[in-house]
């Protein structure tokens, strides 16, 4: 399977479909994993039981290349589909399975490649940078990519005189122009449903009620704006207030000194989170907002995964081969730290 799947194809799923997380399934899950030689990695907004029995958790561009530089022959992606594209693109020669091929995603599903052609032509010349959560497709119609982290430093690499596609979340590109100020930086509409329902007066309410409580906001958001304007107008102080990627909150948990912090992201990184820094009230802004996508990769899914070898994913190697080239020029211009 070479694109990722339409998110309009998902099922609901009951959590653990039919199968308990108990001691006999995770003996099970390991002893299948030695057995195929295989790195399990779950991404940051999984199931806790996934997260738990993984023999890596993080996001996605940091998964992909500790597994890239592992002995293993196969790879194990418990997180939505582009992520095990990306896998794939930087392991060629390694077996990659998803646990549920159906697991796609809203953002990477708002630009095709053959959108992303036709918004090269009305602007040519222009440099495409684009976020790593984008298919493997729109990864070779891409100049270099980015992370959520990195995203500011990245299109600050490119000539000032260069215009910019910037792809495809709306929101981490308002974040980046604003931070770099450019104007010939023109930003895709998309958005990942999940981060764009977190809106800015359920933020304010939160942090009203926790005047004390440090912010940790994912770029993706729709509040990252309303979060800047509180603390602009002094609602909030400028130094509680922190725009981060996944990878990023997790060492922010381990170095603030706020008992209470709220968190706007996926609710699947207050797990991490709490692992990190246990003696710290971490709070969602919208604990409604999870990923109906990445809960997909259930348990019982895990275990068919490692029984049956499936669901593999490929990539055509041309397609690799120039999405591979988007991502190591990233890694040039700078180690590119958190990803998601």
């Amino acid at each position: 399977m070479a694109a990722t799947a339409s998110v309009g194809r998902a099922s609901a799923l009951e959590p653990y479909d039919g199968v308990r997380p108990d001691a006999a399934w995770r003996e099970e899950v390991l002893r299948l994993a030695e057995r195929r030689n295989a790195v399990i990695l779950a991404h940051n907004y999984q199931l806790p039981e996934i997260q738990d029995i993984a023999h890596h958790t993080g996001d996605s561009l940091a998964l992909s290349r500790i597994a890239a530089d592992s002995d293993a022959d196969t790879i194990v992606f418990c997180g939505v589909h582009f992520m095990a594209e990306t896998a794939k693109i930087l392991s060629p020669t390694k077996t990659v399975l998803i646990p549920d091929e159906r697991a796609g995603c809203s953002l990477a599903d708002s630009i095709t490649a053959e959108d992303l052609r036709a918004w090269k032509a009305e602007h040519p010349g222009a440099v495409v940078v684009s976020y790593v959560n984008t298919t493997a497709e729109v990864k070779a119609e891409t100049d270099v990519c980015c992370t959520s982290s990195n995203a500011v430093d990245v299109v600050r690499s490119i000539p000032a005189d260069r215009e910019v596609l910037f792809c495809p979340d709306q929101f981490l590109g308002a974040h980046v122009k604003r931070e770099t100020g450019r104007e010939n930086l023109h930003v895709w509409a998309g958005e990942c449903h999940v981060h764009a329902g977190i809106n800015g007066p359920e933020l304010a309410e939160k942090a009203a009620a926790n005047p004390d409580a440090d912010l940790f906001i994912h770029p993706e958001c729709g509040c990252a704006t309303s979060a800047l304007y509180l603390a602009g107008e002094g609602t909030v102080p400028q130094d509680r207030v922190k725009i981060l990627s996944t990878g990023d909150m997790v060492k922010a948990a381990r170095g603030t000194s706020a008992r209470t912090v709220l968190v706007a992201t996926e609710v699947g990184m207050l797990h991490q989170l709490r692992r990190a820094a246990p003696e710290i009230d971490f709070r969602a802004v919208n604990d409604r907002a999870a990923c109906r996508y990445m809960k997909m990769i259930t348990p019982a899914a895990l275990l068919r995964a490692l029984r049956e070898g499936r669901d593999e994913v490929h990539v055509d190697p041309d397609v690799a081969e120039r999405a591979r080239g988007a991502v190591q020029r990233m890694i040039a211009i700078g180690q590119p730290g958190g990803g998601e």
